[in-house]
């Protein structure tokens, strides 16, 4: 089954990496605002991966809102997520990703983030 740009970019958007790994253009380039761009579907994969590892070991990571703009080839996905941590720490972030599409691959993802304060 083929995803549709909304389905990729919010399994991407929700950490699901490996079910939007297909749909990445070897080139793609994920701009990381405050960060260090990722140059390659490689390095994105690789730091996919490592935030699974994360997520992984937290208790829990729950979607508190999302919403989804489809543009076509062009998509946001925002999003507020809760983190609970095995201590039990709780931290709320909001997210924006804008992924751009080409032939149905992701070429560019920019990504927007940063802990709320309430």
């Amino acid at each position: 089954m083929t995803l549709t740009p909304v389905e990729i970019a919010v399994a991407f958007s929700t950490h699901r990496f490996t079910e939007a790994e297909p749909y990445l253009a070897e080139g793609v380039f994920w701009d990381l605002v405050g960060g260090k761009p990722l140059l390659t579907k490689a390095e994105v994969l690789e730091l996919g991966a490592s935030s699974t590892e994360v997520l992984e070991s937290n208790k829990s990571t729950t979607f508190l809102e999302q919403r989804v703009i489809d543009g076509g080839d062009t998509v946001v996905v925002d999003s507020v997520i809760e983190y609970v941590s095995e201590q039990s720490e709780t931290s709320v972030v909001s997210s924006c990703d804008l992924y751009e599409f080409e032939n149905g691959l992701v070429t560019h993802i920019r990504s927007y983030a940063g802990e709320r304060s309430f």
